[in-house]
Order: structure tokens, then sequence, then C-alpha cells
């Protein structure tokens, strides 16, 4: 296991401990994007994690669309 792999790891199982607490939904997209990150670098080539990285970017741009306020999304 790379560092990244596992600095990637253990943002998502402290991601999953903050969903459990607090219940918050908006927390969902941020853990996809952490957890598909941590999948990507467990690939052994960039090419193989070339769509991990992808799906990572859209799930945190989801994220962030979720936590921006809706007055400011116009």
């Amino acid at each position: 296991m790379s560092s990244l792999e596992g600095f990637y790891v253990a943002a998502t199982v402290v991601a999953v401990l903050q969903f459990l607490r607090l219940r918050e939904r908006r927390l969902l997209p941020f853990l996809l994007g952490l957890a598909l990150l941590a999948v990507a670098h467990h690939q052994e080539d960039w090419v193989a994690a070339r769509p991990w990285h992808i799906g990572a970017g859209v799930a945190l741009l989801a994220a962030l669309m979720t936590w921006t306020p809706r007055n400011l999304r116009r």
C-alpha cells in the first residue's frame, strides 16, 4: 500500500465515521470521492487509474455543489 493510498483509505474511514455520527447526506459525494481516490491509487499503472481519478473528480465536484449555498448557484 502506497502512502497516498493509505492516506485516502484513512480519510475515507474518517468520512464514514463522520457520516455515521452526523447522518449528513451531503457528506456522501465527498465520501465517494475519497473512496474512488483510494481505489485509483491502488492501481498499478496510471492508465488503469485514470477512470477512477475522473470518477473521483466528478464526485468531489458534486460534493462542492451540495455544500455551496443555493443563492450562489444562480
